[in-house]
């Protein structure tokens, strides 16, 4: 893969070939006279037709069997994210067109009201941000998360949110009201307190200081709220994993979780390259320890070992965690949401008169 300058704003620098297609597109350099003069990708929003909104988990790795997701691909950026590969799924890479072509799934709020309003819908938690967050910026023009939102509390079907931007905060009444029946919780995802490493790591997301003020906002406002330390990346971030639970239970953090960092298909190329634009003399290091935990390779797709890694330095970084929680008084388990309060509103000018 043909590695390119750092491009401001953008977690990858290049376009992958999409696994699935024969042809891919190699940008000409004659057409610039060079990388750095051509111009910054824009972010293009399409519209998503789906037909549901309600997506399926096998995965016993996850914590959920159940999510929704307003948007394909993530403006984001953050090089690392392991859903990066489902667009190639769209004929699309996995690089720079996950943060720049962004699927928008319109009819979000209404196929969500349409499926838990079928008598086969179960109540169960459905996570929020199951693959991309569902706080990226452009949620703050279309909010169509809020608006899912608010059909959930309609039902007063349980929510579980991760996500990494402030922006969650402007939706704390709705998640007030679902928390006086036990039926939300949010996880703030809190990858480094550097910001400098936080802008070439994940560079359109909340500053760290931006994520501590979220939680602090969520818990005085009774949400339950906690902390995801995720991804762990040896050699990058690994050894600010008690600080960050440290300064996350002082914000009013009530839980904490932490995963490894994963690599699947196109990504770990993109990682690659983003390590030798950004910490060449950390690459060796970063790259060896990944192998260490993987079994030799960079990534382990096994359930049971892909979250956590394997081996002395992950068994390390396992007590680390456990130590560091215990120190700050995080729980280290998420906690049990209910459905108990679940509710098929009824609808219909006649239905509405018993309700009066």
């Amino acid at each position: 893969m043909r590695r390119l300058p750092i491009i401001k704003g953008r977690g990858a620098a290049e376009n992958p070939p999409n696994r699935f297609e024969r042809l891919a597109f190699e940008p000409d350099p004659e057409t610039f006279g060079s990388a750095e003069d051509a111009p910054a990708p824009e972010t293009v929003y399409y519209r998503d037709g789906s037909r549901s909104i309600i997506a399926r988990n096998e995965s016993p790795d996850v914590g959920f069997e159940t999510s929704i997701n307003p948007y394909r691909g993530c403006s984001h950026g953050c090089i690392y994210c392991y859903a990066r590969p489902t667009h190639e799924y769209l004929g699309l890479s996995a690089g720079l067109d996950f943060e720049t072509r962004i699927f928008v799934k319109e009819d979000a709020p209404a196929l969500l009201r349409r499926e838990l309003s079928s008598p086969r819908w179960r109540p169960q938690v459905l996570a929020l941000c199951g693959v991309t967050d569902a706080y990226q910026p452009i949620e703050r023009k279309l909010r169509l998360t809020r608006r899912c939102l608010e059909v959930l509390v309609e039902f007063r079907n349980p929510v579980g949110i991760v996500t990494k931007n402030h922006l969650v905060t402007r939706d704390v009444d709705l998640l007030q009201e679902l928390a006086r029946y036990d039926a939300a919780s949010v996880n703030i995802s809190v990858t480094t307190l550097d910001p400098e490493l936080q802008r070439v790591m994940e560079p359109r997301t909340s500053i760290p200081a931006r994520r501590l003020a979220a939680i602090e906002t969520l818990a005085k406002a009774g949400v339950p709220v906690g902390v995801m330390v995720a991804p762990l990346i040896p050699g990058l971030n690994d050894h600010e994993m008690p600080a960050i639970l440290e300064a996350a239970a002082s914000a009013g953090a009530r839980f904490a979780g932490y995963t490894m960092l994963r690599l699947p298909y196109a990504v770990k190329d993109l990682f690659v390259a983003w390590l030798e634009r950004h910490f060449p003399e950390r690459k060796e290091k970063v790259l060896g320890r990944l192998r260490e935990m993987r079994g030799g390779k960079l990534n382990e797709s096994r359930f049971h070992a892909r979250m956590r890694g394997q081996g002395e330095y992950a068994a390390q970084l396992r007590a680390l965690f456990h130590a560091a929680a215990r120190k700050a008084g995080l729980d280290t388990r998420q906690p049990e949401l209910s459905t108990a309060a679940f509710r098929r509103p009824r609808v219909g000018p006649q239905l509405a008169l018993f309700d009066a």
